[in-house]
């Protein structure tokens, strides 16, 4: 019964072997589009708004301001396309900070992405509820927080179920949002038809009137702040490079094309509404949005017959924007894991982030990212002027890190690549912006609340490194083992073992060749000397972010695993047991070695199951959280289906050698086992 259920909220498996399941499973430029740009339009509902109150009265400025934002928008995707094309494979800011300026760099980018991924999907939910519930009765306002909660939990259900499902249920929604907004816009602009060339005019002689009164660089300073504040606008235009993994093949050229929906469209929006702020003098109303403001504005005496189509238009109007949050936060539910999964493959954060469900989705990424997102609206009460403060302070520091490695990058290929200088001068001018835009606004809402995203920041960055710091400690450790026991010294057998169909076999669960499979096999001998007459080495070709790029990937995984198996039954053969091997390609490692050792007990009758765990002296939830209990799990579900499974422990101690810091050793003794937790 659960699992029809699961099956229906989530869908059924994907078949990971189909040579088509990434055709099958990626996205066209134009559901990327929806996908990933949802992001970036919907900040139009409020980064031209909170630009444009920015000004305090000296509204001549916001034509400045369109084109400074349209230009902006521009910068940053002509230098993420650069990225595209040098990255295809994806990870974005992460992945250029680490390979063109190093693994620290790298590390504050990833850190900064998941955290602004995080706000996205906060503030976007948040932003969305508010706009709804501003239509529906006042008292119904107490339930807005629990169903902003409720969103949440519903759009991290939906991507459990796969990139491209969540995204073609949400389309409707985004071609409602710019069909509206580009009629109202267009209307709002042509209108005007016959005074906008007066609006140069107007605007020149109006702000020589502000330098005479307030100074040059009193009206830059209030330019700066506006443009600075109203950066939310370009957040998301990132998207794309963190998730390319996801696009259809080509990706460089997919990728392009995807840049190009979003940056026109998200110019057109954001400039458009500025500008129309500024002809139809747009004031804030208390309790109002500027855009419901100009939107009423705008339909104002729309009619069909005796019918009043304007408030009818405006309403759907901003109902769209609000449902288009709602579809922003997909791009915190896309990109966020993914950027998880490229720092779990580095062993910054634990390695099960990397992994994928059997609806091939980073699982884990999903769930924490909705969590983490729960509990930010639970520390704001779900307020939008709070999130709003602590929203887009990280995606600046991503930007210029990003930009400032491509600067490095076209200065050292300046010898080699034709067109060096026109990208030099892209990714220059975009660091330069963007780090103005990061200093600007961090002064700026420090005291306000910024000083807690910086805080979760600095917090997370510490946390990657005493995950890495552990990984690397334990690795070291189970080195020496490797290097001890992969090259025994043991003879050639004179005849090959033969299978006993009705003699003890010992079914061992391994993972890589290596120290701590061997020493299964070593400690199992030690323990029944001469008892089994057949071993059977088991293993789960696992199949995470890292591998699944295309169906080669996974066949080139499938010959590893078959690779080091036969090493396995080599080593047995030259110990005098007659061995074979079994294995399987999968994403549920547990659901497929208990599939296997259920198969494997119907044909060998006489038969134990072995499996190794790391035990470490002062184990807790950290250790428990960065290394699978693989054996204690299997060893659940076998027993409860009458399969007899023996753990060996390899046991994993502090201690302090002199001259030495505290470090982790290991004593592999009689029960020294195979299968680790540690990968």
């Amino acid at each position: 019964m659960l699992g029809r259920l699961r099956g229906l909220l989530l869908g059924r498996p994907k078949n990971l072997l189909d040579p088509l399941i990434h055709q099958r499973i990626a996205l066209i430029a134009f559901f990327a589009w929806v996908g990933l740009g949802s992001d970036g339009l919907s900040s139009s509902s409020y980064g031209p708004e909170e630009a444009y109150l920015q000004l305090h009265g000296h509204h001549h400025l916001a034509l400045y301001l369109m084109f400074a934002m349209v230009g902006t928008v521009f910068l940053i995707s002509a230098s993420y396309t650069q990225m595209i094309e040098l990255f295809p494979s994806g990870g974005g800011g992460y992945l250029v900070g680490t390979k063109l300026l190093g693994p620290v760099p790298g590390l504050v980018s990833g850190c900064a992405l998941i955290v602004d991924y995080v706000f996205t999907i906060a503030i976007s939910v948040a932003s969305g509820c508010d706009a709804i519930f501003s239509f529906l009765p006042p008292e119904w306002a107490p339930y807005r927080l629990a169903a902003k909660m409720v969103i949440v939990a519903g759009l991290t259900g939906l991507n459990l179920r796969g990139v491209k499902e969540s995204v073609l249920i949400l389309t409707p929604i985004f071609l409602a949002f710019m069909a509206s907004h580009v009629v109202l816009i267009a209307v709002g602009i042509l209108t005007h038809g016959p005074t906008l060339h007066h609006v140069l005019g107007d605007t020149v002689r109006e702000s020589r009137g502000a330098v005479s009164e307030l100074g040059l660089a009193g009206v830059v300073v209030i330019f700066l702040r506006a443009y600075s504040l109203g950066g939310g606008t370009f957040t998301g235009i990132e998207a794309v490079s963190n998730s390319t993994d996801i696009l259809r093949e080509p990706r460089v050229e997919t990728g392009r094309r995807t840049m190009l929906y979003m940056a026109t469209s998200l110019a057109f929006t954001a400039g458009g509404i500025l500008l129309c702020y500024l002809l139809n003098d747009v004031q804030h109303v208390a309790g109002k949005t500027l855009n419901a403001s100009l939107w009423e504005q705008i339909t104002r005496g729309w009619r069909i017959g005796d019918a009043d189509a304007g408030s009818a238009v405006a309403v759907l109007t901003l109902l769209s924007e609000g449902a288009l949050l709602f579809v922003a936060a997909q791009t915190g539910f896309v990109a966020g894991p993914r950027t998880l999964a490229s720092m779990a493959v580095d062993q910054w954060v634990p390695k099960r982030f990397a992994h994928l469900s059997e609806r091939l989705v980073t699982q884990n990424g999903v769930i924490t990212m909705g969590i983490a997102a729960c509990a930010v609206l639970l520390y704001t009460g779900g307020l939008v002027r709070i999130l709003v403060v602590m929203y887009s302070i990280n995606v600046f520091l991503t930007f210029t890190l990003t930009q400032l490695g491509m600067v490095r990058h076209w200065w050292n290929a300046r010898r080699a690549e034709g067109h060096w200088r026109r990208r030099l001068i892209v990714a220059s001018t975009g660091t330069l912006v963007t780090a103005m835009i990061l200093v600007i606004t961090s002064t700026l809402k420090f005291l306000e609340g910024g000083w807690v995203t910086m805080t979760v920041t600095g917090a997370l960055i510490a946390f990657c490194f005493t995950v890495r710091g552990h990984y690397r400690r334990v690795r070291s450790m189970l080195l020496s083992l490797d290097e001890t026991l992969t090259n025994l010294p043991l003879p050639e057998p004179k005849t090959m073992p033969e299978l006993a169909p009705d003699g003890p076999t010992a079914i061992i669960l391994v993972e890589s060749y290596a120290g701590l499979g061997i020493h299964t096999l070593l400690s199992v001998q030690r323990l029944l000397p001469r008892h089994f007459k057949n071993i059977v080495f088991c293993t789960v070709g696992l199949v995470d972010s890292g591998q699944f790029k295309g169906a080669q990937d996974v066949h080139a995984l499938e010959e590893n695993v078959v690779r080091d198996l036969e090493k396995y039954v080599h080593l047995a053969q030259r110990m005098g047991y007659y061995a074979e091997y079994r294995y399987t390609l999968g994403t549920d490692l547990i659901a497929e070695l208990e599939g296997m050792c259920i198969d494997l007990i119907k044909e060998f009758r006489r038969s134990l199951v072995f499996a190794g765990q790391l035990v470490f002296q002062r184990e807790n939830l950290f250790t428990r959280s960065l290394h699978h209990e693989t054996a204690f799990s299997i060893q659940r579900r076998l027993q409860f289906r009458g399969v007899q499974v023996i753990i060996l422990p390899i046991r994993v101690w502090e201690t302090r050698r002199p001259g030495a810091t505290s470090r982790a050793a290991a004593a592999v003794e009689a029960g020294a086992g195979g299968r680790s937790s540690s990968g």
